[in-house]
């Protein structure tokens, strides 16, 4: 570690992308790694879905601009690994053997449950069949286009479980997303707390972090968030280092502080910011977990659903043949 501290120093510089400061407590993750190394970090198109952080990397390739490090959903990633470059962090051994690619191509960081935020104006939803009536017009949205953003593929998903589908067949979803179109009530604009504080997108299919009162800029007496108990569908994004990063020390030792168990390291920041930390089991079990912070989880009752590999390619091949006409 000292030696890689020492080189990251020298270079001095850091490339990540498409990580907003307010989505799972980056913006303190940010500030406590460039202070603690005194490394600057340019954080590029923090807006950015997964496609655009892989399509950064093939435009930039070469060049002193490329990300050096990726948060990235999974569909994108297992179409991408050639991109990647393998290392496995020192805390390896913490993270489940069903949550990261054998050679350590990538590995996942941290995640959440999907959900459905809404404005307290609707009263109480309690099924997504609910936004099919006429008061929804115009008003439910996604968090991005899910053919390219992974949260937005999730949303369909979830829709899709609801309404009786399979992880294996997304098609139920996009149906479902088929029929809020045709009663007016999908909205193509991708969502952020801007755009509901508008009133533009006053229901949001999102990870649970992410439709936090808190994140969305919201008191809690007017927006709520349920997660459906006949669709409880986890998922974890993933960590990875570009092969050709052009700051390779910095995104190595960006890896070690984002999977570190300490009370300023990445696991508990990111728990602080609402999402699950992959190490949370192990943290948990040694007392290094901050408690106060895993006490406020949302609570989730019943047996979750998490996307396999093959599943999660077999949805996004899906949607990228079908969900633009079925929502045109």
């Amino acid at each position: 570690m000292s030696a890689l501290i020492a080189a990251a120093k020298s270079e001095g510089q850091l490339n990540i992308i498409a990580d907003p400061p307010t989505w799972a407590n980056y913006g303190a993750i940010i500030n406590t790694f460039s202070k603690m190394y005194g490394i600057h970090i340019t954080d590029e198109n923090p807006a950015g879905t997964s496609q655009d952080e892989v399509n950064a990397v093939k435009a930039e390739n070469g060049t002193s601009a490329a990300p050096d490090a990726l948060d990235i959903g999974l569909a994108v990633a297992y179409a991408n690994t050639s991109l990647f470059a393998p290392y496995m962090v020192s805390n390896w051994a913490d993270i489940p053997a069903a949550q990261k690619e054998p050679a350590g191509l990538w590995y996942e960081d941290y995640g959440g449950y999907m959900s459905v935020g809404y404005s307290s104006k609707f009263g109480t939803i309690t099924s997504l069949n609910q936004l099919l009536g006429p008061q929804f017009k115009n008003v439910v949205a996604l968090n991005g286009n899910p053919t390219a953003a992974n949260a937005a593929l999730n949303g369909v998903m979830m829709a899709n479980l609801a309404q009786g589908g399979t992880p294996s067949d997304i098609s139920k979803g996009v149906a479902f997303f088929h029929s809020l179109k045709a009663a007016g009530n999908f909205s193509p604009i991708s969502a952020t707390g801007a755009t509901i504080k508008a009133g533009t997108t006053l229901v949001v299919f999102n990870w649970d972090y992410l439709n936090l009162p808190s994140y969305v800029g919201l008191p809690a007496s007017s927006w709520k968030v349920f997660v459906p108990s006949t669709a409880i569908l986890g998922g974890y994004y993933a960590q990875a280092i570009n092969k050709n990063a052009p700051h390779p020390a910095a995104a190595r030792l960006w890896e070690e502080f984002l999977y570190s168990q300490a009370a300023t390291g990445g696991q508990n920041l990111w728990l602080e910011g609402g999402a699950r930390p992959v190490e949370q089991p192990v943290m948990t079990a040694n007392g290094t977990i901050n408690t106060a912070a895993a006490a406020k989880l949302p609570t989730v009752t019943g047996k979750p659903v998490f996307l396999t590999q093959t599943e999660a390619t077999d949805a996004a091949n899906y949607l990228a043949a079908n969900w633009a006409s079925a929502i045109s």
